[in-house]
């Protein structure tokens, strides 16, 4: 998110507390607050951003390569041009397996955090 785009969300939300503290001085302004401001993302949803983006990494990578093999096979295509794909799946494919192993670690590392999350929202 933008700086800018940060500022004029916390602006607005600063606009309609102040109407609604005019309208009714004996509001409760930390429920209000609590329901205007944006939800923030559990850390299960976080790491499931990351496993979606490590499988389309490495689905691209895979993808490439499979191109690139395929094209290789038939012989249609220049050698630096047919290299360039070479180099371009195997950089997708490893990114994509990095993230996967920062999912890994990161979702071992935080089954503690994960399962407080879920009880503080069922309580």
């Amino acid at each position: 998110m933008g700086v800018r785009q940060k500022m004029n969300e916390t602006n607005k939300q600063t606009e309609i507390v102040l109407a609604a503290i005019e309208k009714n001085p004996e509001m409760d302004i930390e429920e209000l607050i609590k329901k205007i401001s944006p939800k923030k993302k559990l850390l299960k949803e976080k790491l499931l951003e990351k496993l979606l983006g490590a499988c389309i990494t490495t689905f691209l990578g895979v993808a490439l390569l499979a191109a690139a093999i395929w094209v290789d096979f038939m012989g249609g295509m220049e050698v630096d041009y047919l290299h360039l794909l070479y180099i371009g799946g195997f950089v997708l494919l490893a990114v994509g397996i990095a993230f996967l192993i920062n999912y890994n670690v990161g979702k071992r590392m935080l089954v503690k955090e994960m399962e407080a999350e879920e009880l503080q929202l069922k309580n």
